[in-house]
């Protein structure tokens, strides 16, 4: 249930614009879930989720940057978990998740700025990251596989 649970504040907070954690509970009620406000809370510490400026005078919870100092990659447990397969073609990076996890693992590519990622588009299960050469495609393709132990 939790890791469900997780998983549903990622794809939430990916979607809308979340202020609070009342914000983040309706959401989670509209969808079923029926929780407290300490175990939202437990949820944002465990998810490392951080509030960001909106630019506009308020604030939105958000995945935290996803960059380390020496470049390397690094991703949320629950992001973790919901990678099942990573390969490449070419320099093509194909990332399989579990269903309706590819926009939160996108998105955590994405925001790590990485020179050897050209872009990503996610589907429901499925993230394509486009490399920059066949070299980055196999670099990202082992920094995945390392993080999730594949």
């Amino acid at each position: 249930m939790k890791l469900k649970r997780q998983e549903r504040i990622l794809e939430i907070i990916s979607k809308f614009s979340i202020e609070t954690q009342e914000d983040l509970i309706k959401r989670l009620y509209d969808d079923g879930y029926e929780v407290t406000q300490a175990t939202v809370s437990r949820d944002i510490r465990e998810l490392k989720l951080t509030k960001v400026s909106t630019g506009h005078g308020g604030y939105r919870y958000m995945l935290p940057p996803n960059a380390d100092p020496k470049g390397g990659m690094r991703f949320t447990s629950t992001i973790m978990d919901s990678v099942l397969v990573v390969d490449y073609s070419l320099n093509i990076v194909v990332i399989k998740t579990v269903p309706s996890l590819a926009n939160p693992v996108a998105a955590s590519i994405d925001s790590m700025h990485a020179p050897e990622v050209l872009g990503c588009v996610a589907g429901d299960d499925t993230v394509i990251v486009v490399a920059r050469d066949i070299d980055a495609a196999k670099e990202i393709t082992d920094k995945v596989k390392a993080m999730i132990r594949v």
